[in-house]
């Protein structure tokens, strides 16, 4: 029985995981108001008459996460909450089967390139005129621009290939037109994404093509900031760091996930690259951008991984001195090459080890950040909180990294709007500072 009158045509979409799940809400979203459908996101309202699950699979907790929303809305359906549960994203894609058995309240689940087949459901069309359109999730200023869809990277441990497919570029010409519209819209930042972005062109113009769609970025007027995430150290595309080096648009920044410093881990992991070669990378990308923020990703408890593996990765962390690092405990997954070796690595271990780590590069941040007290940095503003505007750095991606903290007291600036910030303190992650007159 239904305990409140529902919203028609009103869809709610909620999604989880990554910023490449973002993006793709982002897409349907705006498939869906074209269709004249009321849409939001997250909405607490709970008054939609459709709810739609962008599910992320990556790793055992994020899988939970999903399951546990899928539940919490199938159990809304019961109760008349919600006339229509919809499931896409990763975890419908390879746990689709499974899923419609166990959780029989929901309507469809959809795989992670099935819009077209979720909208037909919905009575709806896929409209081709609006390819590149999105209704932005995040604040207007910023945006996730993926420039490439699925792997083809042999990574032993990683779902990913089977969730979203073989690699898939967008040619440069309808990223250029994607950018520009973003821009009229008021966006200034772009944040590049991909499964890999160093992989870019190779399936369209049979060569690595990142730092082309790069300048071809630089030209679209109104975008001042543009971000780098998800780079693949094997096959690293030196050029890119000419033309970030050379155009002041492209921040100096770069997300490249380096999972290990053990080159035993390294291999297990088919990572294609050794630890001596990843040193030396990591030493040419620093010298060829001097100041260059460097974000990693590792993986802790990787099976097989010893006391002196992980010491070695301790070790090379301290030495390398990442200005940004997370670490995840290993999620063993199946149907991965990693899944046939004994995940012989305890949790509490593997936690153990994360800790560690994380505990490391509070230590390293920390002393990176008190470098910083006194200099002027160019920031972006993205929200007030409490009695502070916070914004962040061209060093800086936001959820994941340093924040910028300037006192609501006696300032004032604009959301979206970029100013010269000098940091007067800082702690571990985040940096606070007064309005300069720079």
């Amino acid at each position: 029985m239904k305990t409140k009158t529902l919203k028609k045509n009103k869809i709610n979409v909620v999604t989880l995981g990554c910023s490449k799940n973002t993006f793709d809400s982002e897409v349907m979203m705006a498939q869906l108001k074209a269709n004249k459908f009321s849409v939001t996101h997250e909405s607490l309202e709970d008054d939609a008459e459709v709810v739609i699950i962008n599910t992320c699979g990556f790793i055992d907790t994020a899988k939970q996460e999903s399951i546990d929303t899928i539940v919490r809305y199938a159990e809304a359906k019961k109760e008349g909450a919600v006339d229509k549960v919809y499931v896409t994203g990763c975890l419908s894609e390879r746990y689709k089967e499974d899923l419609e058995a166990e959780i029989p309240e929901v309507d469809a689940f959809f795989g992670t390139r099935e819009l077209p087949k979720l909208l037909k459901t919905l009575k709806a069309d896929y409209k081709h005129e609006l390819v590149g359109e999105r209704l932005l999730t995040t604040p207007s200023h910023y945006a996730y621009f993926k420039i490439a869809e699925g792997c083809d990277r042999p990574c032993s441990f990683c779902a990913i290939p089977l969730m979203r497919g073989k690699h898939l570029s967008t040619p440069i010409e309808q990223l250029v037109h994607q950018a520009k519209t973003l821009a009229a819209k008021g966006v200034k930042e772009l944040m590049l994404i991909a499964q890999d972005l160093t992989y870019y062109g190779l399936d369209l113009y049979k060569k690595r093509a990142l730092a082309q769609l790069l300048e071809e970025l630089c030209l679209v007027d109104g975008i001042e900031w543009i971000r780098l995430h998800y780079a693949f150290p094997s096959g690293f595309p030196m050029d890119v760091l000419d033309v970030m080096k050379n155009n002041p648009k492209i921040c100096n920044y770069l997300d490249m996930p380096l999972q290990h410093g053990s080159t035993k881990m390294l291999k297990a992991m088919r990572r294609g690259i050794t630890r001596e070669k990843t040193e030396e990378l990591i030493a040419k990308i620093r010298e060829t951008v001097p100041g260059i923020a460097l974000r990693t990703t590792l993986i802790a408890g990787y099976p097989g991984e010893t006391d002196a593996d992980f010491q070695e990765m301790y070790d090379w962390v301290q030495r390398s001195r990442f200005d940004r690092l997370g670490i995840f405990a290993y999620s063993h997954e199946e149907n991965t090459h990693a899944f046939n070796f004994n995940d012989d690595v305890s949790q509490i271990l593997k936690k153990e080890r994360t800790d560690i780590i994380m505990d490391l590069q509070s230590g390293i941040s920390h002393e990176l950040n008190q470098k910083k007290i006194g200099n002027s940095l160019k920031v972006l503003f993205d929200r007030v909180e409490g009695g502070y505007f916070i914004g962040r750095t061209e060093f800086d991606s936001p959820d994941v990294d340093n924040e910028v903290l300037l006192k609501k007291e006696g300032n004032y600036v604009r959301i979206g709007d970029f100013e010269h910030i000098r940091i007067t303190s800082a702690d571990h992650y985040d940096l606070y500072g007064e309005i300069s007159s720079k």
